[in-house]
């Protein structure tokens, strides 16, 4: 029986799909051209979408007809740390095989065997086949999807070996290529080249290679192809010669311009958003920075449901939406469900947060806070500082993950460090800002760059080895207006001074004449004394040193100052403890009894 939309189709062709329920694999074939043919020339003809399932015995558990709406998997259950042995193939009448963010969840969700998308051509020809396995390990259920693959390589996948490792210890070969392996990219702009070759660096950060620039001399986006029709079809003929299986835009494309692209193109399409997230999501360590990131493009998602591309189009498999509801009613539906979800979490991770931001006030210490372009040294600047002026003698602390990519370090941190003036102050490396920042990220990140309001200066580090520091600076600028942060106390640090001349120092100084700047290198420290003055400079004096005297019956506020105050020096004597402490109005007010 074939269920699903069967509405105004003849019963031969009902008849001709039913007949796939007569075939019958070998346990070890994945998939074979005797259900894949009539799949795709049937999905052709009639412009909806088919599912197929089958069991690990080889059987056609179900076969379910979609539109470009709706679609439905049979019920599954799957013991624990087993998968449901249930392999789901499906067409995409458009052409494209790229699995949507539906189709994974789904995958995960029910634990599929695999989840298998067909790309099938107006003419009835499969273009090729994505997958996507499960993963089962120590933090529940994920996945790994494959690249696109021909019909050929689909019947010779080793399919019990694959299984078998999952449910041992998750997936290692699947016997075609995964997306571990580096993907190639043509990029793509208007006007800009410079712009055009920090694409590169976000796509190399991503894991991918770039293969190819092309560059559209255009001082307008079309609207239904970016491009315009015939720079599409050199670009598509380009790609080709390159041999790219990804094309990036630098540009945000709309849901029909990135349609109408992967259609003529053949590939799938990303715009410098969803790289920029992509990366985000590959670099977030902390709970609260993944939050943020999912957030982001759960946003950016819900933007682009409506005339999104065939990877966003199609039915979502086996998810309980209602029986009536549409797959943009669903997908809106769970993307405002979840946004609430993460926004709750968001909010109690903000108010521990808030708990750690007032003990710090109320210490007293300064805050400094370092902001810049994604690259400028922020990180390796915050990492020296920490090592070469600790808080007190043999102190530790840990690092901050530096190198030398675009968004190295996405989770904030505060460290305190103490000057050869006997002052302390609290240093705390943000995330890095970029030209074109998605607005989501900034919204999403907010919680955590509102560290950056609380700050008694900002240092804005800038990268002296850009060639085009002073968009950089501006680009740094316009995100801190965002965040209502400028009109903070604010220094200039040009980082790299090794690559800085004399000229171009002169010239930025002058196109930024309200900072106050300083040349340094975070990397052979250099200038940092001079940078560590101008800090203080500009700093509140908020602190000083006080000694207090506590007895043994009140070790509640010996306990108190560790937790509110900078402990250098502790000694236990005969009736008491003496503390030696860098202190704040409100610690000094609250210990003003125990003050010797």
């Amino acid at each position: 029986m074939i269920k699903g939309n069967t509405g105004g189709i003849r019963e031969t062709v009902l008849s001709a799909l039913e007949s796939i329920h007569t075939i019958k694999l070998e346990k070890d074939v994945f998939i074979s051209e005797e259900i894949l043919v009539p799949m795709a020339e049937i999905s052709a003809r009639i412009n909806r979408e088919i599912s197929v399932s089958i069991d690990r015995k080889g059987n056609v558990a179900e076969i379910s007809i979609g539109d470009d709406r709706t679609a439905g998997l049979p019920a599954v259950t799957a013991a624990e740390g087993k998968l449901s042995g249930i392999r789901v193939f499906h067409t995409h009448p458009g052409g494209d095989s790229r699995l949507s963010d539906v189709d994974i969840s789904a995958l995960v969700k029910l634990r599929l065997d695999a989840m298998c998308a067909i790309g099938v051509a107006g003419d009835g020809r499969i273009t090729d086949i994505s997958a996507g396995f499960c993963a089962l390990g120590e933090e529940g259920v994920s996945y790994r999807l494959t690249r696109p693959f021909s019909p050929d390589q689909a019947t010779r996948v080793d399919y019990l070996r694959i299984i078998g490792e999952i449910e041992a210890a998750g997936v290692r070969e699947s016997g075609v290529a995964t997306e571990s392996d580096k993907e190639r990219a043509v990029l793509v702009g208007l006007e800009n080249e410079a712009l055009l070759k920090e694409l590169a660096e976000l796509a190399e950060a991503c894991g991918i290679e770039a293969v190819g620039t092309f560059l559209q001399k255009k001082a307008k986006p079309d609207n239904v192809t970016f491009l315009g029709s015939g720079k599409v079809r050199e670009l598509s003929l380009f790609r080709q010669v390159r041999k790219a299986d990804l094309v990036i835009f630098d540009d945000e494309l709309s849901g029909i311009q990135a349609k109408n692209l992967e259609e003529i193109l053949g590939c799938r399409v990303m715009d410098r958003t969803v790289l920029i997230l992509e990366i985000f999501a590959k670099r977030a360590v902390s709970r609260e920075g993944k939050i943020q990131v999912e957030l982001a493009r759960l946003k950016y998602s819900a933007a682009k449901l409506t005339g999104q591309g065939a990877g966003m189009s199609r039915a979502g498999f086996g998810i309980r939406g209602g029986s009536g509801e549409t797959k943009l009613e669903t997908d809106r539906r769970r993307i405002r469900d979840r946004i609430l979800v993460l926004k709750k979490e968001l909010a109690e991770l903000e108010r521990a947060r808030a708990v750690r931001r007032e003990r710090r006030e109320l210490s007293g210490i300064p805050r400094i806070a370092l902001v810049g372009y994604t690259n400028a040294g922020k990180s390796t600047l915050r990492n020296l500082l920490v090592r070469e002026y600790p808080v007190r003698a043999g102190a530790k602390n840990e690092a901050v993950f530096a190198e030398d990519m675009l968004f190295a370090t996405l989770d904030v941190t505060t460290r305190s460090i103490q000057l050869p003036s006997r002052k302390v102050l609290s240093f705390t490396d943000t995330v890095g800002f970029i030209r074109k920042l998605p607005h989501d990220l900034v919204e999403a990140f907010k919680s955590t760059l509102d560290e950056v309001l609380y700050a008694d200066v900002i240092v804005h580090v800038a990268d002296g080895a850009s060639e085009d520091i002073p968009a950089e600076i501006r680009a740094v600028e316009s995100v801190l207006g965002e965040l209502g942060a400028a009109d903070k106390p604010t220094l200039l640090a040009l980082n790299k001074k090794d690559r800085l001349t004399p000229e171009k120092t002169t010239e930025i100084t002058e196109l930024f004449p309200g900072y106050r700047s300083v040349l340094l290198s975070a990397k052979f420290n250099e200038g940092i004394p001079a940078f560590l003055e101008a800090v203080e400079a500009l700093i509140p004096e908020k602190t000083w040193i006080e000694r207090y005297r506590i007895p043994y019956s009140d070790t509640a506020s010996v306990a108190w100052l560790h937790r509110n105050a900078l402990v250098e020096e502790e000694r236990y004597e005969a009736e008491c403890v003496l503390l030696r402490c860098v202190v704040g109005p409100g610690v000094s007010g609250k210990m003003e009894k125990y003050r010797v």
